[in-house]
């Protein structure tokens, strides 16, 4: 086998990844509308979406194979948003117009003056959009309202919190969110029996509103969907704090430091007085911006869960000092190297029922046991 096989291979896979998005128009080019999943209240609802304008495939090139994909990986890199189309967005008897942003973006709060159903929590939005040009496009976007008994919040981050992405070891995440097919990628130990179990609560029927983050950019969340349903995590709206803007004039993300922040706030406020839980990691600022929402919604905040995902010992001192800086607030910081100390603490506040600690628990003990067998071998 020659020695540029794997990268040959590596360099093929990537290319189909990032052009599978593409392949929606089926080379036909034009107006593309793209809509995110919502979330919101019986008060109001948040839609967010984009749209697109991009080329036509060209007649020469074939359906399928490397050079197909080649041709949408350029198409990708030169769509462009499209500014100020206008966007009809209705949800049962209640209707917003706006207009897209300067790359293509759309975000839709839209007030809710006749009242929702209340026996289901997916509601579907109907999408308008028109611009000069283009025939009229139509689609949809699936909005989550939690039902009215719903009792806790659950706010969490994604990137080494759910999934292990090695933020740290940038070309490792390359690798892990761009090529491994969704179903490879590595969900942490017991993450989808503890998410599912705060999701069903103590009773094991309720139906809590958990809202992921990421740091990552809109361009992998058809993938993250896959990641979620393949794994059994309950599939919330995933929120993302950042449009990166990688094109060749601009190669770096765009900045987003203050926007994880300003997406719990509004979160926060959404949901009125609800009690909250929020998780993520030690790798990057979740401890030190959680602690800073305690301190800024007294009494709100039930508890922090931080996943473990380095062994530092700086690191872990300074989450300690935050840990106590929170002491004599209702809330607790909680570092945790795996799922089931994190479950136990939800267990022992009445948050999860027993059925789901066991759970998260033969979870993660399952997964040693197959570590232990590989390791074996």
């Amino acid at each position: 086998m020659p020695w540029y096989s794997p990268w040959a291979s590596f360099v093929k896979r990537l290319v189909h990844v990032v052009a599978k998005p593409m392949k929606r128009d089926s080379g036909r080019g034009g107006m593309v509308v793209h809509p995110y999943r919502g979330y919101g209240s019986q008060k109001e609802v948040f839609v967010m979406g984009r749209v697109f304008r991009q080329a036509a495939l060209g007649r020469a090139i074939p359906r399928r194979g490397i050079l197909r994909d080649t041709a949408d990986v350029a198409r990708r890199i030169f769509r462009r948003g499209f500014k100020e189309a206008q966007v009809e967005i209705r949800i049962g008897e209640n209707k917003l117009s706006l207009i897209t942003d300067r790359d293509g973006y759309f975000d839709a709060h839209i007030p809710i003056e006749r009242d929702l159903p209340i026996d289901v929590s997916w509601h579907r939005a109907d999408i308008l959009v028109r611009a000069d040009g283009h025939p009229p496009m139509r689609t949809n976007a699936e909005v989550y309202v939690p039902p009215p008994e719903a009792d806790l919040l659950v706010i969490s981050d994604i990137d080494d919190t759910v999934m292990f992405t090695g933020v740290a070891e940038k070309l490792k995440m390359l690798y892990r969110l761009f090529v491994r097919k969704p179903h490879r990628r590595t969900a942490f130990p017991g993450v989808a029996s503890l998410y599912q179990s705060l999701y069903r609560g103590k009773s094991d029927k309720a139906e809590r509103p958990i809202l992921y983050v990421s740091r990552g950019p809109w361009a992998i969340y058809e993938m993250l969907e896959t990641f979620f349903q393949l794994n059994r995590i309950p599939v919330g709206p995933i929120l993302f704090l950042r449009e990166w803007g990688i094109s060749w004039r601009k190669p770096w993300p765009r900045k987003a430091e203050d926007h994880k922040r300003d997406l719990i706030d509004r979160m926060l406020t959404l949901y009125d007085d609800m009690p909250c839980v929020l998780i993520g990691d030690s790798g990057q600022h979740d401890p030190e911006v959680y602690t800073e929402v305690v301190k800024a919604y007294p009494g709100r905040i039930k508890a922090v869960y931080i996943r473990r995902v380095d062994k530092d010992p700086k690191r872990q001192e300074a989450i300690q000092r935050l840990r106590d800086e929170l002491k004599g607030s209702d809330c607790d910081l909680i570092l945790a190297a795996d799922s089931v100390l994190m479950a136990e603490h939800a267990y022992e506040q009445g948050r999860i029922s027993a059925r789901g600690l066991e759970a998260v628990k033969r979870d993660v003990r399952e997964h040693r046991q197959e570590e232990a067998q590989e390791a074996s071998l």
